[in-house]
């Protein structure tokens, strides 16, 4: 349809010129053919919005963890921490993501156990195909390294499932399948 649109006027503007180089003088002739390539121009050079660019744009915002399960040959792990909450939080080229334990009093000795992660670094983002590259990390194992995931979006919830591959990194025994449930942090 572009491509049609762009034939049509290049055809309009040779007729153009062609009329003005017989009927008009060279300062009209030079005013219109500058107003032709201007009004081109806007459809030439007007970016278009892939599907990539349509999935980025919903994935973009923060994120609340709803629920986490590791699975590891048959059997299933929820990751879900009692009393802590997690978030993760995309721009357009990098994420991260924080999680802590809630509700602890300035002077319990839970103080000292209280859990702390966060981690982050750029991305990338091919159709549904996401891969975090993991520059910064509080569990310093996890730093430095790739993790793949897909994602689906359905409504205002991200579904983020892939391979952990905590063995190939010297993070655990075995790697793991990993899906994870967010909903979308709203102001």
């Amino acid at each position: 349809m572009k491509i049609l649109l762009i034939d049509m006027i290049l055809n309009e503007l040779i007729k153009r010129i062609v009329f003005l180089m017989n009927h008009i003088n060279v300062q009209t002739l030079k005013k219109t053919i500058l107003l032709l390539l201007a009004c081109l121009s806007l459809f030439c050079c007007k970016p278009s919005v892939t599907k990539d660019d349509s999935f980025k744009t919903k994935l973009t915002g923060s994120w609340l963890l709803l629920s986490s399960t590791a699975t590891r040959k048959d059997t299933v792990i929820h990751n879900d921490v009692p009393g802590t909450k997690m978030i993760k939080i995309i721009n357009d080229t990098h994420f991260s993501f924080l999680q802590h334990t809630l509700n602890v009093a300035p002077d319990s000795a839970a103080r000292a156990n209280r859990l702390f992660v966060a981690g982050g670094g750029p991305y990338t983002l091919t159709g549904n195909h996401y891969i975090e590259h993991l520059e910064f990390c509080s569990a310093l194992e996890y730093e430095g390294n790739n993790f793949e995931f897909d994602l689906e979006i359905k409504g205002d919830t991200l579904i983020q499932t892939g391979i952990e591959k905590l063995k190939d990194i010297g993070a655990g025994e075995e790697n793991q399948l990993l899906m994870e449930k967010y909903i979308r942090i709203k102001n």
